[in-house]
């Protein structure tokens, strides 16, 4: 994946971020390239917050999380119209669905072994920086179930704990009362230490 070599102002980058994804819900493939590039510093918070969450350790470096999404996305038909909200809600999911693909093959590794430990205990955050591979995919699982249940739910859990994004942040690109975030992630974070307490008992 091609790097960004001159730096360049928030606004800029947000313009350029706006443009491209026009271009691409215009028919235009190519223009995905470049919005990786534009959209590097987001995508890579995105993958640092990923990569701690699921304890990827050095299986996937940031780098690697970044470029394998890019691959996906490049081959896969994305929503249109296109707006930084699902850009960047997919980049979230994809790199999830990554890294969950490498705790399955991890967890098939080491099947037997030993029983699931479920970090949602007293937890006062979701993140835990200890989760095993069968604990991710217990959060999947349970994630799948929250998005059935509740849409916007999910989407903060995926832009607050995979994405890494503030409550303002997530707000914004929601378009949606920072209160309203905070709300429902506390809902959602009880909703998951629920479901996830229940997967782990099973």
């Amino acid at each position: 994946m091609p790097d960004r070599n001159n730096a360049t102002d928030d606004t800029d980058i947000a313009a350029e971020i706006t443009t491209l994804l026009r271009q691409l819900s215009a028919g235009n493939p190519s223009a995905l390239s470049a919005l990786i590039v534009a959209a590097q510093q987001d995508l890579r918070r995105i993958a640092k917050s990923e990569r701690v969450a699921a304890s990827a350790g050095e299986t996937l470096s940031t780098t690697a999380l970044v470029n394998e999404a890019y691959l996906r996305l490049s081959r896969s038909a994305l929503p249109q119209p296109l707006d930084r909200r699902f850009f960047f809600g997919i980049a979230a999911r994809t790199m999830r669905q990554i890294l969950v693909d490498h705790a399955r093959a991890e967890s098939a590794q080491k099947r037997g072994s030993g029983a699931i430990h479920t970090t949602l205990s007293a937890a006062d955050d979701l993140a835990d920086p200890t989760m095993a591979a069968d604990d991710l995919l217990v959060l999947d699982d349970a994630l799948a179930a929250l998005e059935r249940a509740s849409t916007r739910a999910a989407e903060i859990v995926h832009l607050r704990y995979f994405g890494g994004m503030t409550d303002a942040e997530i707000a914004t690109l929601l378009n949606v009362d920072e209160s309203t975030v905070r709300r429902d992630w506390v809902k959602a974070r009880g909703w998951l230490h629920r479901r996830m307490s229940g997967s782990a008992g099973n």
